[in-house]
């Protein structure tokens, strides 16, 4: 009888166990965006954003920066809205592609011309050609000037975790 009793306690408390665990648990926080038009990605808020030109005086010689900026929207993916250029207010700085995490969230395509804050961070690399020119199509150009791309550049780029959009 009493290997009947111990067949079935050590299953129950085994039960009773794991039950107390998942009640232990903490939940975790949300930090997803509201779904207002105006979020994306992770939900970020205006404090403490600096101007892309600042960004681009702040990182000066370093490779990467972990920094939220604000900036304007120039040009967006057209075919699904994966990445946006956001540009200065000096038209002798260059653009910045920004692109988004893990591809988690997309920008709506009529973006072009309002102003954004990003939260992320920027960092210098070489893009191929093969990626300039995947580019140029995703933005809709011409056969022409997809085809005078010819060579690679090292330019800033930008992965954001979470877009804001202020207009």
């Amino acid at each position: 009888m009493l290997k009947k009793f111990s067949f079935l306690l050590i299953p129950a408390v085994i039960l009773m166990a794991c039950g107390e665990n998942n009640s232990q648990t903490a939940k975790p926080t949300n930090t997803a965006a509201p779904k207002d038009g105006k979020h994306f990605g992770a939900n970020i808020t205006p404090e403490n954003a600096i101007t892309y030109d600042a960004m681009l005086d702040k990182m000066g010689s370093m490779d990467s920066l972990s920094t939220k900026i604000t900036g304007k929207v120039s040009e967006v993916c057209q075919k699904k809205g994966c990445w946006m250029t956001l540009v200065s207010t000096d038209p002798a700085r260059p653009p910045m592609r920004v692109t988004f995490k893990d591809y988690a969230f997309f920008m709506p395509k009529d973006l072009s011309g309002k102003r954004v804050i990003v939260d992320g961070y920027a960092y210098v690399e070489t893009t191929s050609v093969d990626v300039l020119r995947h580019y140029a199509e995703d933005a809709g150009k011409s056969k022409e000037e997809i085809a005078a791309i010819t060579q690679p550049k090292r330019e800033v780029s930008y992965e954001a975790v979470g877009v804001l959009i202020l207009e």
